[in-house]
């Protein structure tokens, strides 16, 4: 049968007028997801170089329980493209993965050598764009093909309430994909957003490396946001 709905919502169709996930919006691509040419032939390029590493759209990272959803831009190619899993083995997942560690939202030991040993409480992370791009910068059409797995991964977390998006292309994509208008809820870090239908954005500036050494992104800014979302949530719920 259906899942319940989003808290709030009579039915999982109510939530944000969203598609309930289905074959149109599934919540994962396959892992050779043939929709956009240029990453296609970039990721094969990558198989040919770097024949053990993933090389695929990566998929999301959690537990379907969550009531947080963190969306990031996309992998990185020595990252998450690499590793097969979202942040896991650039620079950007170290704040990521040691912030959620510190405040319960995660269990275990962060190491990229033994992604088995951590796994996350009460959230999931997933990107914009699941197929690592050129120069890490994914084009518009690209980020619009990508939507409906966003579509589908929010649909199908029946528990889901508060979404964090790590940089602005996250949160515009997160924006389109809830068919909210993005002049009603402009980006900043910390900013705390109440979307009509009953989801809770906050944004962040991005993890990455040109941001927190630049001081654009700190430690305590970062981990002040995650703060506010586990009061948000009244602290993490382990499942």
């Amino acid at each position: 049968g259906e899942s319940a709905p989003p808290k709030g919502f009579a039915s999982r169709a109510d939530a944000m007028a969203l598609p309930a996930a289905g074959a149109s919006h599934p919540p994962e691509p396959a892992k050779n997801c043939p929709l956009c040419p240029r990453l296609v032939a970039f990721r094969s390029g990558n198989m040919r170089a770097h024949p053990d590493w993933f090389n695929g759209a990566v998929p999301s990272f959690g537990p379907s329980t969550a009531r947080l959803l963190i969306v990031g831009l996309a992998p990185g190619l020595k990252g998450a493209n690499r590793t097969g899993r979202p942040f896991l083995g650039d620079y950007a997942g170290e704040l990521l993965y040691r912030t959620l560690l510190k405040l319960g939202l995660a269990r275990g030991r962060h190491d990229p050598a033994s992604p088995q040993e951590l796994e996350l409480v009460d959230c999931m992370i997933t990107n914009a764009v699941r197929c690592v791009p050129p120069q890490n910068k994914p084009k518009p059409d690209e980020i619009a093909r990508c939507r409906q797995f966003l579509i589908g991964r929010i649909a199908a977390l029946p528990d889901l309430v508060t979404l964090l998006a790590i940089g602005r292309i996250a949160h515009d994509a997160i924006l389109d994909a809830l068919q909210v208008k993005k002049r009603d809820f402009p980006f900043g870090h910390g900013a705390r957003h109440a979307l009509t239908g009953g989801f809770v954005l906050f944004d962040s500036y991005h993890c990455s490396r040109q941001n927190t050494n630049t001081g654009r992104l700190t430690t305590p800014m970062f981990e002040a946001v995650l703060t506010a979302i586990v009061k948000e949530l009244g602290g993490a719920k382990r499942s």
